[in-house]
């Protein structure tokens, strides 16, 4: 089975020969000073086949420089679940690439999971920066568990039993079968409630109120976010459509399709207003996004921003 993080099997020493001997970076634009880590979210996966999760992100940031590292956790599971397994991939990546730190980006349910690895290892992360987190939860998770509550423990049962197959499939066509799956506690996680509690428990960067700038430092940690709105943005991208169904669990409050505008603020907001979807953050599906948007270059720029801060 191959690793949940994709490393060589070198020593540090053995590392740091190879990359001496790999040309040079085309810009060192984004080469910050502690590798990049990318953590996603529910119903993620690193890559299946030729599909990448974060399409085109992770080389357009090597071509600028960056060290870029790939996770794969449970793609439904409980945030502190998830946030073990990240962390354990951190520990991983300290310990092969020779840096004390690194910058952990999550999108979506990785907001959580990255914020865990900060809350319970500090010193082991420069920055966390959540892209189209639900820091405050999600009403669409609130309808899931509304809906559930309404049909009692035999719905809930069938209703966990399928969304959990299809993150063992997920999971098996990532070549990563042993992951363990839990829709119901990833569902928990996300709702208005379960956030509000993870939210008590890791505090670094959130805001007082869901709609403010959130603290932009927390035990040595540097917080960034940022977030999208509206759904429809391409016409031929036929997500664009089942986001614009569960955006109407918002009851016409900004939203991404999946996460309201206000509930994405973590630590320092670069911008809520990308006109991007839920899915669109991350440059799926295939790059099919609105026109006049780059989330390749959002994250190369967010990149330099972390370079300038010395992180």
């Amino acid at each position: 089975m191959k690793q949940q993080v994709r490393l060589l099997a070198v020593s540090a020493a053995t590392f740091a020969l190879l990359s001496a001997a790999l040309p040079a970076a085309a810009s060192t634009y984004g080469q910050t000073r502690y590798p990049i880590v990318l953590a996603h979210g529910m119903t993620g996966f690193d890559n299946i086949g030729p599909i990448d999760y974060w399409y085109r992100i992770p080389s357009n940031l090597r071509a600028n420089g960056a060290t870029v590292y790939v996770t794969q956790v449970s793609a439904f599971n409980s945030s502190e679940l998830r946030g073990e397994q990240l962390l354990q991939q951190v520990e991983e990546i300290v310990a092969v690439s020779g840096k004390p730190k690194v910058n952990l980006i999550g999108h979506s349910h990785g907001n959580h999971s990255s914020r865990y690895v900060a809350g319970v290892r500090p010193d082991l992360v420069a920055s966390v920066t959540s892209v189209s987190g639900p820091t405050f939860g999600s009403p669409v998770a609130d309808l899931v568990q509304g809906v559930s509550d309404v049909g009692g423990p035999t719905l809930t049962k069938v209703i966990a039993s399928v969304v959990s197959g299809l993150g063992k499939l997920v999971a098996l066509l990532s070549d990563n079968p042993k992951l363990p799956q839990d829709s119901f506690a990833g569902m928990q996680s996300l709702t208005t409630k379960g956030a509000a509690d993870f939210n008590r428990r890791f505090p670094g960067g959130v805001p007082s109120t869901p709609c403010a700038q959130g603290p932009e430092s927390a035990n040595g940690v540097r917080y960034y976010s940022w977030s999208g709105v509206g759904q429809v943005h391409n016409l031929l991208d036929p997500a664009d459509y089942a986001l614009a169904l569960s955006g109407l669990a918002f009851l016409g409050k900004p939203n991404d399709g999946l996460v309201g505008q206000c509930s994405s603020h973590l630590g320092k907001v670069i911008r809520d207003d990308y006109r991007m979807n839920h899915l669109h953050t991350v440059n799926q599906l295939f790059g099919l996004v609105g026109l006049g948007v780059d989330p390749v270059g959002t994250y190369r720029v967010h990149a330099n921003r972390l370079k300038l801060a010395g992180l």
